[in-house]
């Protein structure tokens, strides 16, 4: 038992009012013993003594065994908790390579540059500590790096820190420039892998397949760089390695690394008995602002803490709530306490990570930013606002607390959400559920397509690469475009083409907008312009630094919002319209009076206005706003149901609509328990009159282009999904429904109508059929 964070979870507690029981369940995890290791036989001694004056003076098992496969030359993947020192996994073979080889090159690539820079300052005190390695010179090379610093990196650095956009972007697109370089790459880092999901990990795919193509060319005995995997406990971590590369690769996953007892409390906010929302449904306490409250109470305290939330917004009015309290409890820490995300500028951003390292700051509010493996150490408390989308972020945000191997305590705080109302009620399903295994699809056309492109500028594309890639049909559909030449010696691009610029890996639809001051110009951040009509539309309140702006205008075709600084004293959700049209057959399974399938579709989509709501969470009112319609080819999971079944089931034909949109609700926020995705991610339509026969359906469908697998894992578990869903309406205490169970933020129709009860008939009707007919 973790009583160090039991103490802590009891001050948490005595901050609430008394009759309130906001703790719905407390797991107290045992601590983990060492098991360490001899260091390896072939480990250069000067590196070794390196290790040692940084005070570690033996290795872990899985460190051992990782390393050792790495020099043997066969790729492999380490998945192991956080803080279990996957670096030195790493480390240690490449600086060894770099000892005893003066001409050998490696690369690091990470999926923020927060991460790469902090991973940069450790192989650079490594490296300065051996006098032979003085030549190695580690460099960044990403996108805050100055000219003269993407230089030296080129010509001298022989260890570069980078990230899969530079990758594709400068190194891959200027390969004759990076000859040297590639020649003489003998290990590639690939750092928290598991993030790379989705349409980013199936960009990542093909970025990594082309490199290693090109160090293959360049190599004079044409063989291939060892890659180097480093992820947080999944499912199958080898398998989805094997996917980024098109390798085989061999997985190491038992950890022997300490650990400090930990105590888990899942906390449920109250309803609010003086408040209404939407259509008079109850209004919950915000994750945020009880988020805020125990971080300002565990900070007062004495406990380092870390909170982390789920958007830009939310890390910004946590960071100011948690102030305000402070102001009362413990005025002196007041200034103690910031707020991090993506999307600050460079220097912002490095700043607020020295304040966190060094202990100036006692708290901080978070977006997943901080998540991935930059190493704070020393924290005693995790707070997490909201369930953060996959077990695997969980456990990664969980394990930014006890750093030290001394007791911690982490606080998951629910927010208004189906997902985070059934982890709460059903805790086996976080603390005791298999993580998830990364979805990624590199074969999507719309990834596929323009990654072929790129590749055969970078150097014609052989025959026997596009089978490998199963990238046939995509390749003579761009034949047919013109944009690929097809000769016998294989496919060449057409003359000027220069497709690299226009590629986004991270899925992004149309680049970024830049976010401007309107009165001085100052760029303040940037935002997706696939996502900006819904949150960086006109009046939309915009937050940067504890800094209030409301945005003034939005300009797609010049990439840019202007924004000024004002506090209105509220927050706003745009609301959109969703169409949607069945493309094509797809896959589909028919069960007695309901038919599932995985079919192509296209989603039409338009935000309408927003919704203005006061921070307790009433409503205000409704702005109406013009907005280009954005079309979307996608995938989606259909259910159909007959309406005869329907009505035998109790729900009136007058109840369709209500229950089927409450049932799609519900679904989209419980998706993510089966597929590793943000609700975000996703999307759904539900109507009584539906596209195929006109029969009542539900969609749920991926918000990417072409799909990027989540649709198709929910379709493969949908009894598993639904079957959650249900619970989670019925573990909401709510009488007629609210956020936390089937009601959602984004819905254009306004929330109405919606039947709770009548949801939880359709799932239950459609789980029923499926065992029937099987």
């Amino acid at each position: 038992m973790s009583d160090f964070g039991r103490e802590l979870l009891a001050c948490a507690v005595e901050g609430t009012s008394p009759d309130e029981k906001p703790v719905r369940h407390v797991a107290d995890l045992p601590p983990r013993r060492a098991r360490p290791r001899s260091w390896p036989h072939w480990a250069d001694p000067d590196v070794l003594r390196a290790f040692h004056d940084r005070g570690i003076t033996e290795p872990w098992s899985h460190q051992v065994e990782a390393a050792n496969l790495a020099h043997d030359g066969r790729h492999v993947v380490l998945s192991t908790g956080t803080a279990s020192g996957k670096s030195l996994a790493y480390q240690l073979p490449i600086l060894t390579a770099f000892a005893t080889d003066p001409r050998a090159r490696a690369l690091y690539l990470s999926p923020t540059k927060a991460l790469g820079h902090d991973q940069l300052r450790a192989a650079q005190a490594l490296t300065d500590a051996v006098e032979k390695l003085a030549s190695v010179a580690p460099s960044a090379y990403d996108g805050d790096s100055p000219s003269e610093v993407r230089r030296f990196a080129c010509e001298r650095s022989r260890w570069i820190f980078s990230n899969p956009d530079m990758i594709h972007l400068s190194l891959l697109r200027n390969h004759a420039r990076w000859a040297v370089f590639l020649r003489n790459l003998r290990y590639i880092v690939v750092d928290e892998c598991h993030y790379y999901r989705g349409v980013f990990g199936s960009n990542v795919a093909m970025v990594l397949r082309r490199l290693l193509r090109l160090c293959t060319r360049y190599s004079p005995d044409h063989s291939m760089p060892t890659v180097i995997f480093a992820s947080a406990t999944t499912a199958s971590p080898a398998a989805t390695a094997s996917e980024l590369i098109g390798q085989t690769v061999h997985e190491v996953t038992d950890d022997g690394s300490p650990q400090g007892a930990r105590t888990v409390a899942l906390w449920e906010p109250a309803l609010l008995t003086d408040l209404v929302g939407e259509n008079g449904a109850p209004v919950r306490r915000s994750a945020g602002a009880e988020a805020a409250r125990v971080m300002a109470d565990l900070i007062a305290e004495g406990a380092r803490t870390l909170t982390f939330v789920r958007s830009r917004r939310g890390a910004e009015l946590t960071a100011l709530s948690a102030r305000s309290r402070l102001e009362e409890i413990a005025p002196e820490l007041t200034e103690r306490v910031a707020s991090y995300r993506a999307g600050y500028l460079a220097e912002d951003r490095r700043e607020l990570e020295r304040a966190l390292a060094e202990g100036d700051l006692r708290g901080l509010a978070s977006t997943n930013a901080l998540e991935l493996g930059v190493d704070i150490a020393g924290l005693d408390a995790v707070v997490l606002a909201g369930f953060p989308g996959t077990v695997t972020s969980f456990w990664q945000q969980a394990g930014r607390s006890g750093r030290r191997g001394q007791g911690a305590l982490i606080v998951l705080i629910a927010r208004d959400d189906p997902l985070d109302t059934y982890l709460v009620h059903h805790p086996a399903a976080l603390l005791d559920k298999p993580i998830e295994r990364v979805v990624i699809d590199p074969t999507n056309p719309f990834v596929l397509g323009p990654q072929l492109l790129c590749a055969a500028t970078e150097l014609p594309l052989t025959d026997a690469e596009v089978r490998a890639w199963n990238a046939e049909e995509v390749a003579d559909a761009l034949v047919d475009d013109g944009l690929l030449r097809r000769r016998p010696s294989g496919y060449f691009p057409s003359p000027g083409l220069d497709p690299h610029p226009a590629v986004d890996i991270r899925g992004s639809s149309g680049g970024q907008i830049a976010i401007l001051e309107t009165e001085t110009g100052r760029l303040l951040g940037s935002a997706d312009a696939g996502r900006a009509p819904a949150t960086v539309h006109p009046g939309a309140v915009y937050l940067h630094q504890g800094e209030s702006y409301v945005v003034d205008s939005l300009d797609f075709e010049n990439g840019v919002a202007f924004v000024h600084a004002d506090d209105p004293g509220y927050t706003t959700f745009a609301r959109e319209l969703t169409d949607i049209t069945v493309t094509g057959p797809g896959e589909r399974k028919t069960f007695g009076a309901i038919t599932i399938g995985l079919v192509p579709v296209c989603v039409s989509n338009t935000v309408i206005g927003y919704l203005r709501r006061e921070l307790s969470g009433e409503v205000i009112d409704f702005v109406e706003l013009e907005m280009p319609t954005r079309d979307l080819e996608t995938k989606a999971v259909m259910c159909t149901i007959t309406p005869e079944a329907l009505q035998d089931n109790g729900i009136d034909p007058l109840q369709f609509p209500g229950a089927l949109h409450a049932a799609e609700h519900a679904a989209i926020g419980l998706l993510p328990l089966v597929a590793s995705c943000d609700r975000g991610d996703i999307g759904g339509l539900s109507t009584a009159v539906g596209p195929v026969d006109g029969l009542p359906t539900i969609f749920v469908y991926d918000g990417y282009p072409g799909g990027a697998g989540f649709a198709d894992r929910g379709y493969h578990q949908l009894a598993t999904w639904w079957g959650a869903t249900a619970d989670a309406i019925e573990a909401c205490e709510c009488p007629n429904g609210c956020p936390s169970c089937v009601q959602s933020p984004k819905c254009g129709n306004g929330n109405d109508p919606l039947d709770k009860a009548g949801a939880v008939r359709v799932l239950r009707l459609v789980l029923r059929e499926m065992v029937a007919w099987q």
